[in-house]
């Protein structure tokens, strides 16, 4: 008797099993990441086009989603500069002052996120572990005067030339203004997970409207991040 061969299996769509389609999905994702918006209000703008989706609902989306674009999308992401600059933001969850740790390269486009509970050498180096695997090793690394950074590049970029005159920051500092912007209209973040999946979904689409992925690159600048989205759509 002969076997049948076997058929590999048919991939998955992240989608399947939801009761909304793809398209309200990843709209909802976009405005939240996009807009200083909070849940409730995309629940009323989703309203508005006759769609009754709870504010809860878009809080799980964002949560699932955000994450599979950004893994989709790194194929297309442009290879960060070699000049860095490295600073940490405050965000508060569950009523307490965590860290955001943030880069950005001497042309903007921002390098990576991470949030944590604490300010020291395990973070630090968590973060560089987590930035250094995008591609390139910078030549020159711009920080504030924490004692721990001079030891963190000693054990990972030995190479690099550290700057850490007063001043010297100021790219990185002023790129935090843009993600605390984002933060206003929330009520407060409950996990440190929420805290790191909306810091990375920000950075996120400020890249991709920055131009730093090769996404929506036909489209007019003002619809570069919805082509973008429609593209990763049908990749996750």
């Amino acid at each position: 008797m002969r076997r049948r061969r076997a058929c590999p299996p048919v991939p998955t769509s992240e989608f399947a099993g939801f009761r909304f389609p793809p398209e309200v999905i990843i709209l909802a994702v976009r405005w939240y990441l996009r807009y200083a918006l909070s849940y409730r209000d995309v629940e009323e703008l989703l309203a508005e086009r006759g769609i009754d989706v709870d504010h809860v609902t878009v809080y799980r989306w964002v949560r699932r989603f955000t994450p599979l674009l950004i893994d989709a999308a790194r194929p297309c992401r442009h290879t960060p500069g070699d000049r860095w600059f490295v600073d940490e933001t405050y965000v508060k969850v569950a009523g307490r002052w965590t860290y955001l740790y943030r880069a950005v390269d001497q042309s903007g486009q921002v390098i990576d996120v991470l949030a944590s509970e604490k300010r020291d050498l395990a973070a630090a180096r968590r973060f560089f572990t987590r930035a250094l695997s995008h591609g390139r090793r910078p030549v020159e690394v711009t920080t504030d005067r924490a004692a721990f950074y001079p030891r963190v590049l000693d054990e990972q970029l030995p190479a690099a030339h550290h700057v850490d005159d007063q001043y010297a920051n100021n790219p990185i500092e002023a790129d935090h203004g843009r993600f605390t912007a984002r933060l206003r209209p929330m009520r407060g973040l409950k996990r440190l997970r929420s805290a790191q999946t909306i810091g990375s979904g920000h950075t996120f689409v400020q890249n991709i409207r920055r131009g730093h992925y090769e996404l929506g690159v036909d489209a007019d600048l003002r619809n570069r991040l919805t082509a973008a989205f429609t593209e990763l759509t049908l990749a996750i």
